[in-house]
């Protein structure tokens, strides 16, 4: 991807039918996922929202690093936090899946596998 090709995102549809384009260029020397790595993404955040879980996201470019938030409601705070930091690659590896609360529920230098770690989701016991 060169840095004057537009990322063109496809969101959720509006009631008319007709469905909102974002057409947004990362910031020079900032880093951003690639088509593969968004189509990975997105793909679990298709599933998540056919199942009703989930219903908004963001995309975060910054120097550091890129930041795909998932939210339940767009007014909340981020539910799951998918980031990619290349400069821990050789360390922990460049992605990570962040639950809400700040814990780290999956890290790696596979995308899918760290993304399989939202399938599978908090399972939360009631006493």
């Amino acid at each position: 991807m060169s840095e004057t090709e537009p990322i063109v995102l496809p969101l959720a549809p509006r009631a008319g039918g007709e469905a909102i384009i974002l057409e947004a260029r990362p910031r020079r020397g900032a880093i951003a996922f690639d088509r593969r790595e968004l189509a990975q993404i997105l793909n679990v955040y298709g599933r998540k929202v056919a199942s009703g879980e989930w219903r908004d996201y963001a995309i975060d470019t910054l120097k550091e690093k890129a930041v795909f938030s998932v939210f339940r409601r767009a007014s909340e705070t981020p539910l799951y936090r998918i980031e990619k930091a290349p400069k821990l690659e050789r360390r922990q590896g460049a992605y990570s899946v962040v639950a809400a609360t700040g814990l780290i529920l999956k890290r790696g230098s596979d995308l899918g596998r760290v993304l399989r770690a939202l399938d599978r989701g908090l399972r939360l016991v009631e006493a």
